[in-house]
C-alpha cells in the first residue's frame, strides 16, 4: 500500500472512530440524563401519603387571634389548623384543612381529613361574617351560596341571582349545595360541632372547615380570621396587608383615646330576653371595645370571664339607673319600642336623657344587621363609632344610631 493510500486509510478510520465515539458518548449522556430524571421523579413521588406531621413550617402565626395557625410542608402545600372552632372551656378537636398546591394529588388520597386542591373558586358561607371576610380581600365573587340570603347586607350577594340560599342548620338544602359544586363549605359553631351537617358533607365528598371568629374575645382577634379565610381562596398575602391596615387604624385610635385625660362614662349593655338580662364578661369582645373607646363597663369586676352571666331585672334596673350610656338595645329601633320592651326602666336617668344607642343603623328589610356581618372585619370603624358616642362627639355614625 502506498503511503498516500495508507494516509487516506488511517484518516478514514480516524473519522469513523471519532464518529462512533461521538455517537456512543451521546447515547451514554442520554442514558445518564434519563436515569437522573427517573431518580428525581421517583424521589419526588416517594411520599405516597401526606401527614400533618409534614407541616412544620410556620406560614402564619396570628398576633391577636387564638384559634388558628397556618403551616407549610416546604413544598407549597399548606395546612390550616383550627384549635378553637367554637366557644367552650373544654378540650376541642382540632379542625384541619389541607390545601394541596404542589406534588401528586394522589399523595393526599390517604390523608384522613379535609382537603382542597388549589385556591377555592366556589365557596358556600354559613355565616355572614364569612361574606365580609371575602369581601374585605376582593373575593366576594367566589361566593356561590349563603345561609339566609335575605339577611345579608352585602350588595353583591343581595343583588346576585347567581348566589343561592342553602338554608339553615339543621335544615340545610344539601341538594342545592351539591348543585353549586362548591370547593368548600365554611361552617361556624356556637357551642360544638353540628355532627349531622359534617357527616353529610363527608358523605357527599364536600370539604368543609369551621371558622372560629365567633369564639374570639378581642376585636382584632376576630378580624384576623380573614387571613385564614383568604388562605383558602389563595390571597393570604393580600389579606395580611388588609389586616395590617385595620390593626394600625384601630391601635392608633385606641392609643389616642387612652392618652386623653377625661372622665370615663359608665356604659350599660343589652336588654332582657324572657325576663333574664345577660351581661357579658369583662374579657368579651364588646367590653373590650367599650374600654378601648374610653368608656367604663358598668358591670366590670362582677363577671371577669367565662361568657355572659344572667342577672335578674331588679339588678339590671339598678345598673341602668346608674349608667351614663345604654348600648345595644336588641331589636328596638326607637324609644317607643324600648319603652314597651322595658316599661319599668323609663324612670332611669339615661332613659330621660336619651343617651341610648343601638348597633342597628345598617339593616336589611328582612331584619338583617350589618353589625354582625361586616363589623367583624372593621373593628376600627366600630371603635370610632363608640369613641364618638362615649366622648359626646358629633361625627356621623356608621353602625350605631341614637
Amino acid at each position: 500500500m502506498r503511503c498516500k493510500d495508507m494516509k487516506n486509510f488511517f484518516n478514514c478510520h480516524a473519522k469513523q472512530n471519532f464518529f462512533c465515539n461521538f455517537v456512543v458518548m451521546r447515547i451514554i449522556r442520554h442514558i445518564i440524563y434519563a436515569a437522573a430524571t427517573l431518580l428525581l421523579t421517583t424521589s419526588c413521588s416517594d411520599r405516597t401519603t401526606i401527614s400533618t406531621d409534614d407541616f412544620t413550617e410556620k406560614i402564619f402565626t396570628p398576633q391577636h387571634a387564638s384559634g388558628f395557625e397556618i403551616r407549610g410542608d416546604g413544598e407549597g402545600n399548606t395546612l390550616i389548623a383550627v384549635s378553637r372552632p367554637w366557644q367552650g372551656d373544654g378540650e376541642m378537636p382540632e379542625q384541619k384543612l389541607l390545601i394541596l398546591r404542589s406534588g401528586d394529588a394522589k399523595a393526599a388520597a390517604e390523608y384522613d381529613g379535609q382537603t382542597i386542591t388549589g385556591a377555592a373558586r366556589r365557596v358556600v358561607c354559613m355565616s355572614s361574617s364569612h361574606v365580609a371576610m371575602l369581601d374585605a380581600v376582593d373575593c366576594v365573587d367566589r361566593i356561590a351560596g349563603v345561609s339566609g340570603k335575605r339577611y345579608i347586607t352585602n350588595l353583591h350577594i343581595a343583588g346576585s341571582d347567581k348566589v343561592c340560599d342553602v338554608g339553615y342548620d339543621p335544615n340545610l338544602d344539601f341538594e342545592r349545595i351539591v348543585s353549586l359544586r362548591p370547593d368548600i363549605v365554611l361552617l361556624y359553631g356556637v357551642a360544638g360541632e353540628n355532627t349531622a351537617t359534617t357527616a353529610k358533607l363527608r358523605e357527599l365528598g364536600i370539604p368543609y372547615l369551621y371558622i372560629g371568629d365567633y369564639a374570639e374575645q378581642t376585636p382584632l382577634g376576630k378580624a384576623e380570621w380573614l387571613v385564614a379565610v383568604s388562605e383558602i381562596v389563595g390571597c393570604r398575602e393580600h389579606a395580611t396587608q388588609v389586616f395590617d391596615t385595620i390593626e394600625a387604624r384601630y391601635t392608633a385610635l385606641r392609643d389616642s383615646i387612652a392618652q386623653a385625660a377625661r372622665r370615663r362614662p359608665s356604659v350599660m349593655l343589652n336588654t332582657p330576653y324572657q325576663d333574664v338580662w345577660y351581661m357579658p364578661s369583662d374579657d368579651s369582645y364588646m367590653v373590650r371595645l367599650i374600654e378601648d373607646a374610653g368608656g367604663r363597663y358598668i358591670y366590670s369586676g362582677e363577671n371577669p370571664s367565662g361568657g355572659s352571666k344572667a342577672i335578674g331585672l331588679e339588678e339590671a334596673y339598678m345598673l341602668v339607673t346608674d349608667a351614663d350610656l345604654w348600648l345595644n338595645t336588641g331589636q328596638c329601633t326607637d324609644m317607643e319600642e324600648l319603652r314597651q320592651s322595658t316599661p319599668k326602666f323609663v324612670s332611669a336617668g339615661v332613659f330621660r336623657s336619651g343617651r341610648i344607642y343601638n348597633n342597628n343603623r345598617r339593616r336589611t328589610a328582612a331584619g338583617g344587621n350589618d353589625f354582625w356581618e361586616s363589623a367583624v372585619v372593621h373593628p376600627d370603624v366600630v371603635l370610632r363609632d363608640l369613641a364618638t358616642i362615649i366622648g359626646g362627639g358629633e361625627e356621623p355614625l356608621y353602625y350605631y344610631q341614637r
